[in-house]
């Protein structure tokens, strides 16, 4: 059953959504992108379809003065959000589940750390998140749901600037996966 309003942890500054991450009207969506920062599938063309060609622009801008070589996994880049609500993206390359020679964890936390770490330097308050890597690469959404509670309990810790974070699931199915097995504090 879905819910009307929406599950929450760490005093509302983390709540989930069943809906499109593209209709999110918050200060940053983190897009889960290839490494080629050129569009894609998944998430990543849905951004690059809503958002018009000034993300396609500004991502072909970053391939030329930043990443010749493509985002690594892990990393994060910034665009302007084109058409959608939200005025920036935060471009991240999420790990391929088992590519990654058993550090998929590590980079999978570096991509949520390194986004809220950008979002706060930026002075940017709120973000919408996909489930990162959890799609064509392959991520079980159970063993995410453990390593993302955790590394947002972490960094939001830290960082108190940001005031949401919202985990933004493309159906009730996969979010309930993630509140079955998440570990946020209680």
């Amino acid at each position: 059953m879905m819910k009307t309003t929406p599950q929450s942890y760490m005093n509302g500054r983390v709540r989930l959504y069943v809906g499109d991450l593209t209709d999110q009207a918050v200060d940053a969506i983190v897009n889960a992108a290839n490494r080629t920062l050129l569009g894609g599938g998944g998430v990543d063309g849905a951004i690059h379809r809503r958002g018009g060609p000034a993300i396609l622009d500004a991502c072909r801008e970053l391939r030329r003065s930043q990443w010749p070589d493509g985002l690594p996994t892990g990393q994060v880049a910034l665009t302007n959000g084109g058409k959608l609500p939200a005025p920036y993206v935060i471009h991240t390359v999420g790990p391929i589940y088992g590519q990654h020679g058993g550090k998929e964890a590590e980079l999978l936390a570096a991509c949520y750390r390194n986004a809220i770490e950008l979002a706060a330097h930026l002075e940017l308050k709120s973000l919408a998140f996909p489930s990162i890597s959890t799609g064509a690469f392959g991520y079980p959404p159970d063993k995410a749901a453990l390593i993302v509670s955790r590394s947002l309990h972490k960094v939001l810790d830290e960082i108190a600037a940001i005031d949401e974070i919202r985990l933004v699931f493309f159906n009730a199915s996969q979010m309930e996966t993630f509140i079955a097995h998440q570990n946020f504090p209680h």
